[in-house]
Order: structure tokens, then C-alpha cells, then sequence
């Protein structure tokens, strides 16, 4: 008999040799990009559900600062339900799916290469219908995953499109070299308190800019899912544009502040939120240099890495505050592993 969360907390802690191992494999990467390369795009589109569609939204950032192209999420419905045919001559088209099993991503992706996009499939199963219908298929390597939510497989999917990205634009990962030890030390980071001081709490608002954003989608989700909390995750700019008028002080946020252009750009939003009496958790490098309630720094590292990193205590905290609010984060209720949608 296994006891609550025991999968979820051994995944969380497989995570360092998970990125060091994905940074050895540099040359796969290198390989897909070179394809790539060789059909060079107008614009990008990603498609993803759930936790893989934050790891999208992680992507669009590193496409558009990184190579400079437009990148957009695509919408699988206007293909699966209302049977549209867009022209994608020319197109890189990334696929994103922890299990590769989703009927929707597949059929969206097949239907992509055949109206002639260069279709890129990234995920944990390289043997799943999802790989098999993409030109090109990038394997993240994290392993089986047994807790339905996602901890490696989430963070070695955006190590994975950091590398490929990187990859295309002549990188050789070496900006990536040290996530193994600094996942280490991630995941040393004290989260006790916050979980002590957040179990009662009723409803939370994450928020952040930037890369980062990608990390307050996963954290409203990974609570929502595991601790059955209220969550809403907010662009810190969007936050400030009619939502933080809910904000009082009965309200908690999570607000993610690492080290550069993203995590600068939240002052605005912090300092809106503390008129409001707001209960405010600082997440990140710079969580020093912000005013807040409890702070949870994490290792500092390259601004567009940094959600890699911010991800694990992340999953630490929604992993301790389900089990201090008496659930079982390894079956949330109503979920399965695998989710297919059309």
C-alpha cells in the first residue's frame, strides 16, 4: 500500500538527474534543429493541453525573444469540430503532450503536415500516436510518470523546448549546463511555511510576466488539481487591468519574481496588491527584493531558464499543502493520468 502523494513527492525528487541527463543529449536536439533549419519558417504555432500548454506558452516567449519569429497557440477544435484547413506552407508547428495520446493534438498535427507545416512532435512517449503522426518527434526522457500530476515530465518539457529552441538558433546548451545541481539546491529551498501559513487559505492568485508567466499557469493548476483550491492565474499586466479590483485581504498571491525584465516589470502589480492588504508570497530569485508576507528564493539562473527551476518548489508547496489539507495528490478527484480530449 503506498501512502498519499508517495509517487508525486519521488517524482518531484527524480527531477535533477532528469534535466542533467536531457542536457547530455544536446545532439538530438541539435539534429531536430538542423531540420528545421533547412525548411526555415515564416511564423511557429504550438499545440498543447494542460500542463503541456503552459510549457507552449514557455515556448512562445523563447521563439519570439530567442529566433525572433511570431508564434501563436493554435485553437485543435477549429480543426477537430468545425473541420478548418488553414494554409500552414511554411509553418513550424510544435506539438506538445506529456503522453502523446490525445486525439485532438493528433488529429490536429496530421492535419497540419498535410497542409504543409513542418511538424514537430515534443513528448514523453516517442512510441505514441503523436510522434508517429509529426515529421519530427523530440523525446523528453523523464520517464514513466505514476502521479496524475505532472512534476518531471512538466519541467523536462521545458528543458527540452529550451534546448531545441536553443538548438535552432546555433546554441550548444551550454547556458543549460548546471540545471542538474541547480535543481539540487531547488528543491532544498524551505517551503514548510508557506504550506503552514496557506492550508486554510481559500482562494489564490497566481501571477507573473514574461517567461515566468508560464510558471504562475502551473502553479493555479498543479493547487487546483492536487489541493482543490480556488486558483486564477493572471499576466501581472492583465492582473492590473480590472482583476486586482477582487483583490482584499482575504486574498493570497503567489507572485513569481525572478531576476530580469519579468520579474522587474512586477513591481507595478505588487505594490497594487499591497494597498489592496493582499497576502503576498514572493517566488524566485529576486523574491528578496520584493515586499511580501513569506519568500521562496530560488537558485538564480538565465531569466529564460528560470521557470525550470521555478517550477519545482512550486510543485513542493501544492504537494504539501494537499497533503496538510487531507487529500491524496496521486488521485486528485475526477482526474486520470491521461486526459483525451477532441
Amino acid at each position: 500500500m503506498t501512502s498519499p502523494g508517495q509517487h508525486m513527492a519521488a517524482e518531484i525528487a527524480e527531477q535533477p538527474a532528469v534535466l542533467a541527463g536531457l542536457v547530455e543529449r544536446h545532439a538530438e536536439f541539435a539534429e531536430a534543429a538542423a531540420r528545421i533549419a533547412a525548411r526555415p519558417p515564416r511564423f511557429a504555432l504550438l499545440a498543447a493541453r494542460g500542463s503541456s500548454d503552459h510549457a507552449a506558452i514557455y515556448a512562445k516567449y523563447l521563439i519570439e525573444v530567442l529566433l525572433g519569429l511570431p508564434a501563436g497557440l493554435v485553437s485543435p477544435s477549429t480543426v477537430t469540430l468545425y473541420g478548418a484547413r488553414p494554409d500552414l506552407r511554411d509553418v513550424l508547428l510544435i506539438s506538445v503532450s506529456q503522453s502523446g495520446g490525445s486525439p485532438d493534438l493528433v488529429e490536429f498535427t496530421t492535419t497540419a503536415r498535410k497542409q504543409g507545416a513542418l511538424t514537430v512532435a515534443v513528448t514523453n512517449t516517442p512510441t505514441s500516436p503523436l510522434a508517429a503522426a509529426a515529421e519530427l518527434a523530440v523525446g523528453i526522457g523523464a520517464g514513466t510518470e505514476r502521479a496524475v500530476a505532472a512534476t518531471k515530465t512538466y519541467s523536462a518539457t521545458l528543458l527540452a523546448l529550451y534546448l531545441l529552441v536553443d538548438a535552432v538558433r546555433g546554441g550548444d546548451g551550454s547556458t543549460a549546463a548546471e540545471l542538474g545541481p541547480l535543481a539540487e539546491r531547488a528543491l532544498e529551498v524551505p517551503v514548510q511555511r508557506a504550506i503552514d501559513r496557506y492550508r486554510f487559505a481559500d482562494r489564490i492568485i497566481t501571477t507573473a510576466r514574461g517567461y515566468s508567466y508560464a510558471t504562475a499557469l502551473e502553479a493555479a493548476l498543479k493547487l487546483a488539481e492536487t489541493s482543490y483550491l480556488a486558483t486564477r492565474a493572471y499576466s501581472a499586466a492583465d492582473l492590473l487591468h480590472g482583476p486586482v479590483a477582487a483583490v482584499d485581504a482575504e486574498t493570497a498571491v503567489l507572485a513569481v519574481t525572478g531576476a530580469g525584465r519579468g520579474g522587474a516589470a512586477m513591481q507595478d502589480v505588487l505594490a497594487a496588491v499591497a494597498e489592496r492588504g493582499a497576502d503576498v508570497l514572493a517566488l524566485g530569485s529576486a523574491c528578496e527584493e520584493v515586499p511580501a508576507a513569506l519568500r521562496i528564493p530560488v537558485p538564480p539562473v538565465a531569466e529564460e531558464l528560470a521557470p525550470v527551476l521555478e517550477a519545482l518548489p512550486v510543485q513542493r508547496l501544492a504537494l504539501g499543502l494537499a497533503l496538510a489539507r487531507g487529500g491524496d495528490p496521486d488521485s486528485p478527484r475526477g482526474l486520470r493520468k491521461v486526459t483525451k480530449t477532441r
